[in-house]
């Protein structure tokens, strides 16, 4: 078998066969096929596309390229989400706590913010000693002692996906709803869970920018999922606004807890509580309405914020800062951004939020890059309120005062002020599971 021959085929719109992507993946991951020949190979792949069982042949040698957790020592049907990458998506902190607190175990990989979107693992990292790398046993008696763990992606887990990312990232092949698909679910796989519920977002502040190719993206890892033997499903959320308030790695933390506590933004807090519902369905917890009962119950009786207390001491974190916030990274420089017109907020661009924090030093735009915990911004005034000329829209923290000239200046750009109120979008639009798409 030659790689040139596999090139052409996939150049000429051909499937390539299980055998010829397992060639492709097992000799790129050792070495043995050059870049400038995997890089073909990506380009002929986002101009022709790859059908199902070339996606589902793709992710499954990527998964087995790597170890694979086994999670059969925790008792019960063990529970996965993930998130396609938002910004102010602080929703793995409350949603799994919720999750764990009704009798589901969630034994969690997470990965770090990269570009305008925030990652798990930074965000839990700013609780002081919290622990995101530890060895398979302890993550595993943790599981069982807590109901909870969320830790790093191992770089045992899909070698071969850390590979390909790496060349596709530099060689303009990101975009591509099969790549995509293949690279979230083979991690998803091997991090062991039977149950995954997918949070795949659209708009602004997405990856995916429209509601078609991202219910397109959901459709196919849902059905990955399902030839691979587990039980997938998927919820379309809205990400043409921020999530929440909270921009920024200590700042989410603080508003996860207090949605745990209830005091959460609405939007925050309805869209956790879907997700948990989804996910306890998954697990065969109940049907939807029974789950949206426990999982509020869960919220509401506090027994979710314990969860997220249990695991953050067991991971080595201080668990006191869960409630006395002044134990967490604080920035020694804050500034008021106020509203340059009066009206009515019809926008703020995620996205340029989402740059305007990490030009404050809260996120990175290269995988090596340190970040302040304690930076980013905290939006008091969200689509639809009505402003006047000096009032307070947001609030900036950063540790370095020369940040904030360069983050004033992008967020400005992320606020259209209006004459009349917009509408109010629905924050999930869709669902998507083995029976197919519901539009909400």
């Amino acid at each position: 078998m030659r790689m040139y021959d596999i090139i052409t085929n996939k150049k000429n719109g051909l499937a390539l066969s299980g055998e010829q992507i397992r060639f492709f993946v097992d000799g790129f991951a050792a070495g043995e096929i050059p870049d400038y020949q995997a890089a073909a190979l990506l380009m002929a792949i986002c101009l022709k596309g790859m059908d199902a069982a070339e996606t589902a042949a793709l992710t499954d040698a990527m998964t087995r390229s790597g170890g694979m957790a086994d999670l059969s020592s925790i008792p019960g049907v063990k529970a996965d989400k993930h998130s396609t990458g938002g910004v102010g998506d602080k929703t793995t902190l409350v949603v799994c706590p919720i999750v764990a607190a009704c009798g589901v175990p969630v034994a969690k990989m997470s990965g770090r913010g990269l570009g305008h979107t925030g990652g798990t693992v930074d965000k839990l990292e700013s609780i002081p000693g919290f622990q995101t790398t530890v060895g398979t046993e302890r993550f595993l008696s943790i599981v069982k002692e807590t109901g909870l763990a969320v830790i790093g992606q191992s770089d045992g887990v899909a070698p071969a996906d850390k590979k390909l990312y790496a060349l596709r990232d530099v060689t303009a092949t990101v975009d591509c709803i099969p790549l995509i698909a293949a690279s979230v679910m083979c991690k998803k796989l091997a991090a062991g869970a039977e149950a995954i519920l997918l949070d795949v977002k659209t708009g602004g502040g997405a990856f995916m920018k429209t509601v078609d190719d991202s219910v397109t993206l959901a459709r196919r890892m849902v059905s990955i999922g399902h030839q691979m033997g587990r039980r997938a499903a998927a919820l379309v959320t809205n990400m043409d606004v921020p999530l929440g308030s909270a921009i920024g790695n200590a700042l989410e933390v603080i508003e996860a807890a207090d949605a745990l506590r209830g005091r959460g933004p609405s939007d925050l807090t309805y869209l956790c509580l879907e997700l948990a519902a989804h996910m306890l369905t998954l697990a065969g917890a109940g049907d939807m309405e029974q789950c949206r009962v426990s999982a509020k119950d869960a919220l509401d009786s506090g027994r979710a914020f314990e969860k997220l207390r249990a695991m953050t001491g067991a991971q080595g974190g201080d668990a006191a800062a869960l409630e006395d916030y002044a134990r967490l990274p604080s920035a020694p420089v804050t500034r008021r951004f106020a509203a340059v017109g009066s009206g009515y907020i019809s926008r703020i661009d995620p996205e340029l939020c989402g740059v305007a924090s990490i030009a404050l030093g809260a996120g990175r735009l290269r995988k090596d890059d340190p970040i302040d915990h304690a930076a980013g911004i905290v939006l008091e005034r969200k689509p639809g309120d009505r402003v006047a000329v000096g009032d307070t829209m947001a609030v900036l923290h950063t540790s370095d005062v020369k940040l904030l000239g360069e983050a004033e200046a992008i967020l400005s750009k992320a606020v259209t002020i209006g004459s009349q109120p917009p509408k109010q979008p629905k924050i999930i639009i869709a669902r998507v599971d083995a029976n197919g798409v519901e539009y909400l």
